[in-house]
């Protein structure tokens, strides 16, 4: 369980053990090579060929088999079968100071004895209104007058919901107040080099022939022997059924496929394989690449103008009474344009406003609460798709599923940059067991979620990953 905590102000999340509970086992064998000093290893994936690798002293060659029975070998008996069990790299959720910290915020930090930390995580939450001043003198801008506005109305529930929700992490030894200890000479992150740009496979799929409506079929990773190229990919939804991880190769970059999930790798120009698809979705989250000046100046990524963002199919996409979720920054803009607009344009009527709470290990904002430049939260505006023939969402027992307003998802960030927490645990109330769930602007992908996006395999990267030891 992803769920640490749950109140009634919101939930404590654990995004570490969400994504390690996700069963990524690869089935293996070993059989003895020509030479008496090397050896074959031989990964079984349930059916997927991938592509051979080599390494020093050894020949690897990963084949496709039915990973429930054990292979024979040429003289009639059995190679010896081993899993191997990947985790996701628990450094990149080790969060353990805030990125920003203030004077004050820091004589806060300097008791050592437990009950002092305990009370400090209210102090030190609270006293973030106390801050540096105002590098430049200008007046505040529209949009910068209209966000604090916005602050001073959440504020006080950002603060009281967080508190509760930290004090039972730190009770119960989740969050840890004696990371102060640790040495912070650490080594920095050196994060693992995607050399595979798969934005830009999607911009080569563009100029390839375009295919007819027979050909937009779903790829199912199933058949034995089936081997997988870039091309296959490109306008198809792929799909892994099976109750074990996959491993496909692009461009030389391998990446795993948890089992019962779907992707579609593509940009917002080549959606149609999702239309062309054999299901509508109960549930929809959507990621957008907002734009922004920092984006701009970066160019880190692509972004969409709110008109692209507007022309996502989603009323085609969705179920009756489809609950969508839409991430947001905190820029006034963005939000009055999901609210005024984009829903509006859906057909989809806003029901809830929830709230992303970013945190350290030791409960400390990751940014002041009240800091002028970054907050430690971003929001979630929930709705949903409105149709006239169709009743109200409803139990079994005929009473509808309200949706409460201003709930916090509180959790310690992954240090890659928007990977956001999972909501399948958080969202299981409000939605019919059993539905069909797509993510969109996906960057990871889920057991039981479709997810689509032009990076929708970027963090399921091998690198990203640590392989633990074999069993037998």
């Amino acid at each position: 369980m992803s769920v640490v905590h749950q109140l009634s102000a919101g939930w404590l999340l654990d995004h570490l053990s969400f994504i390690n509970k996700i069963n990524y086992q690869l089935h293996q064998h070993h059989e003895p090579c020509c030479n008496k000093n090397e050896f074959t290893t031989s990964v079984y994936f349930d059916s997927l060929q991938v592509d051979s690798v080599s390494s020093s002293g050894a020949c690897a060659t990963f084949i496709a088999s039915d990973s429930t029975t054990k292979p024979e070998n040429d003289d009639g008996g059995y190679y010896e079968m081993f899993t191997q069990k990947f985790v996701f790299r628990p450094e990149l959720f080790d969060v353990t100071k805030p990125y920003i910290t203030s004077a004050v915020h820091k004589e806060c930090q300097q008791s050592n004895e437990k009950e002092d930390l305990m009370n400090g995580v209210e102090k030190e939450i609270s006293i973030s209104i106390i801050k540096k001043k105002r590098k430049r003198c200008a007046v505040f801008n529209q949009g910068e007058l209209d966000a604090m506005e916005y602050h001073t109305k959440i504020r006080k529930l950002i603060l009281d919901g967080s508190l509760q929700l930290i004090q039972e992490g730190l009770k119960s030894g989740f969050l840890n107040p004696l990371f102060e200890k640790r040495d912070k000479c650490s080594k920095p992150i050196i994060l693992p080099l995607d050399t595979c740009n798969l934005s830009e496979l999607c911009e080569m799929a563009k100029h390839l022939p375009s295919l007819n409506e027979m050909e937009h079929q779903t790829l199912q990773l199933l058949e034995e022997g089936t081997s997988v190229t870039e091309q296959d990919l490109f306008l198809r939804v792929v799909e892994n059924n099976s109750s074990f991880t996959k491993v496909i190769t692009l461009m030389g970059q391998k990446y795993l496929l948890p089992p019962k999930s779907s992707f579609l790798l593509s940009d917002i120009s080549c959606m149609q394989p999702l239309l062309n698809y054999r299901k509508t979705f109960d549930v929809i989250v959507i990621d957008p690449p907002w734009q922004n000046k920092s984006v701009k100046r970066s160019n880190r990524y692509s972004y969409l103008s709110p008109l692209q963002i507007k022309q996502i199919p989603i009323p085609k996409l969705a179920a009756p009474n489809c609950l969508v979720v839409t991430w947001v920054t905190n820029r006034q803009k963005h939000l009055r344009f999901i609210k005024e607009e984009l829903y509006p344009s859906w057909s989809v009527e806003i029901v809830a406003e929830w709230h992303w709470v970013k945190i350290t290990s030791s409960g400390e904002f990751v940014f002041p609460l009240d800091s002028p430049h970054k907050k430690p939260y971003e929001g979630l505006i929930l709705g949903r798709v409105q149709e006239k023939t169709v009743l109200p969402l409803r139990y079994a027992d005929g009473n509808v599923i309200p949706i409460p307003d201003h709930k916090l998802i509180v959790s310690v960030p992954c240090t890659l940059h928007s990977h956001k927490p999972p909501l399948a645990e958080v969202l299981k109330d409000y939605i019919k067991p059993d539905g069909e769930y797509l993510e969109l602007f996906a960057r990871n992908l889920q057991p039981g979620w479709t997810s689509w996006g032009n990076e929708v395999l970027k963090f399921q990267h091998m690198d990203y990953f640590i392989a633990l030891e074999s069993g037998s």
